[in-house]
C-alpha cells in the first residue's frame, strides 16, 4: 500500500476526477491519512493522537483522509457529528468531530489489514451483516459506540470467530 496521497484537486475538475500526478504529496506524521497506512507504527501513537484531537484536525489533513480512503465528503457527511457545511467553513476543526475522523482513520487502516483489499473492505462496510442484525456496518459509523461494534466484527473476521 502507498503512503502517498492525492494533494488538492485540479481546477475545473469533478470530483470523480483525479489529480495530476504533480499533486502528489506525503501525509504529515500522524495525520489521519498517515494512520490509515501507519496504524501503531510509533512509540507514543495513542498519546500524539489524544494531543492531536485536542488540537484538533486541519481541514486539509481531512481533505488528504477523504482522498486516502476514496470516499467524498458528501459519502462520509451522515457519520460526523457536524454537517459538511458547517467544516467548509473551519480551518481547523473542534475535538468531537477530529476524534470521529480519527476514529474513521483507525477502522479504515484495521480494514484494509485485515481484508485483502481496499475495495473488499469498502464492500463488506456496505453489505449488510447477520452478525449486526442484518444492517450495513456503514450504517453503525455515526456513533463511537458504532464504531466500536464494527471494529470488533472486523476483528472477529480477522480471527476467523463467527457466531
Amino acid at each position: 500500500m502507498t503512503e502517498r496521497l492525492l494533494g488538492g484537486k485540479r481546477r475545473g475538475a469533478k470530483s470523480g476526477d483525479a489529480p495530476k500526478a504533480g499533486n502528489i504529496k506525503r501525509p504529515e506524521k500522524f495525520s489521519p491519512a498517515w494512520v490509515v497506512v501507519h496504524s501503531k507504527d510509533a512509540p507514543g501513537y495513542k498519546l500524539e493522537l489524544i494531543k492531536r484531537i485536542r488540537r484538533g484536525v486541519k481541514k486539509s489533513d481531512w481533505k488528504d483522509l477523504i482522498l486516502k480512503i476514496g470516499h467524498s465528503e458528501k459519502d462520509l457527511e451522515s457519520l460526523l457529528p457536524s454537517s459538511i457545511s458547517s467544516m467548509q467553513k473551519k480551518s481547523v476543526y473542534g475535538k468531537e468531530t477530529s476524534e470521529r475522523i480519527y476514529e474513521l482513520a483507525q477502522l479504515y487502516s484495521l480494514g484494509y489489514a485485515v481484508f485483502d483489499s481496499e475495495q473488499s473492505f469498502k464492500q463488506w462496510l456496505q453489505s449488510p451483516s447477520k452478525t449486526l442484525g442484518g444492517k450495513k456496518p456503514f450504517d453503525l459509523l455515526d456513533s463511537s459506540f458504532g464504531f466500536q461494534v464494527v471494529e470488533n466484527e472486523i476483528v472477529r473476521i480477522q480471527y476467523n470467530v463467527y457466531s
